[in-house]
């Protein structure tokens, strides 16, 4: 049973399975699709709310854990000039797919189409995450490299989204993180006092970190990243804590063992909720999105990622010029995030066939493997 459960969770089959089950069902039937997803449960609070807000609040705290045991001796982030390579390459994840689409529409787009350029701008992260781990191996410095640009592209991408597509009935409201400031004092206190245990880190930590983030109108499944920071950890030569290590009683290590099961299995809901395009007609929008996400990020990236080594920030310690071109084709995966955008970029006809340039960008997870054995990118398990 527990080899069975460790092969689903290594080829992420409850989120890829998500994906298909959402993907056919919106299809099928639409109406009783769209029931799950907006039947209310309690004032509002409904299945998407559910999974997007809350339960996705778990997986963001899960790929925290990975970045803050990264940047601790022994890690793939540590020194700290090693994370600059990673943040530099972000600019290049955002500026490379808007670039691409802005050059695409001038030559075969047109005017109702440029408001588009957002769509392709931010990765999704908990895709990107899975498939970085089944190309490049779990512990491979790369996974590390791209959660921190997928987390750090998604910041810039809310940006965008409340600066150019804001929702006119709930504007930002910047006053509440101070909220979330209040919270990364509090899980501050907690470890200066050596808290043992990981719950009043997500009590007086995270609850207080999702309102604010909530009431401020930015997305709270962000809440837990400013809190596990703060909890004590184990250090260990190459950087990993062991996960299943009975010994390592840390908060860090309890919360990322007793909740990583939980998250992977429970990505089996995020597929479904939020997987569930349908079938539009393609049109020139399709192709800005989809070139844009393979192209402008791989791109991107990569450029950026030179630039950042030649500046004399260097890449973590064994990655390469090659593995840095198929980190950035696996940043392109922008699926769920870019079809959130092109329903705020759009409207009609022209949103869904921009949400089907997204629903394509599924495609970047063959190239991504294909271009790993190409490039001979060995596995790191």
């Amino acid at each position: 049973m527990r080899r069975t459960i460790n092969l689903l969770r290594e080829f992420s089959i409850p989120l890829i399975s998500g994906v298909i089950i959402g993907l056919i069902w919106a299809n099928l039937s639409p109406d009783t699709y769209h029931h799950l997803n907006e039947a209310k449960w309690f004032k509002n609070i409904d299945f998407h709310f559910f999974v997007n807000d809350v339960f996705m609040v778990f997986f963001f705290a899960i790929a925290a854990v990975e970045i803050t045991k990264s940047f601790h001796p022994g890690g793939n982030l540590n020194p700290i000039k090693k994370a600059i390579n990673p943040i530099i390459a972000t600019l290049g994840g955002v500026t490379g797919p808007i670039v691409v689409y802005i050059t695409m529409n001038h030559f075969i787009g047109s005017p109702e189409f440029a408001n588009g350029w957002g769509i392709p701008t931010a990765t999704d992260i908990a895709l990107a995450w899975l498939l970085a781990r089944f190309v490049f191996g779990s512990d491979h410095p790369a996974v590390s490299f791209l959660l921190l640009l997928a987390i750090a592209d998604d910041a810039i991408g809310l940006v965008i989204i409340a600066i150019f597509y804001p929702d006119l009935n709930n504007p930002v409201n910047p006053a509440w993180f101070l909220l979330v400031f209040a919270a990364m004092i509090a899980a501050y206190l907690l470890r200066k006092y050596n808290t043992k245990n990981y719950w009043p880190y997500l009590i007086l930590g995270g609850i207080p970190s999702w309102t604010g983030l909530f009431l401020a109108h930015m997305h709270p499944a962000l809440a837990l990243i400013f809190i596990v920071p703060f909890m004590p950890c184990t250090e260990v030569s190459k950087g990993e804590l062991y996960e299943d290590d009975p010994s390592d009683q840390t908060p860090l290590a309890k919360f990322e063992h007793e909740w990583k099961v939980i998250v992977d299995f429970g990505l089996l809901m995020f597929g479904i909720s939020n997987a569930g395009v349908e079938f539009s007609e393609i049109s020139t929008a399709t192709w800005l999105v989809f070139c844009s996400l393979l192209f402008g990020k791989t791109i991107g990236v990569f450029v950026f990622g030179r630039i950042g080594m030649a500046m004399g920030f260097p890449l973590p310690d064994r990655m390469d010029s090659k593995t840095l071109f198929v980190a950035g084709n696996v940043a392109g995966l922008g699926l769920t995030v870019a079809l959130f955008v092109a329903g705020q970029a759009f409207t009609g006809e022209v949103q869904g066939a921009a949400k089907m340039g997204a629903l394509f960008s599924a495609v970047i997870s063959l190239s991504a493997v294909v271009l790993s054995k190409l490039l001979k990118i060995k596995k790191i398990d």
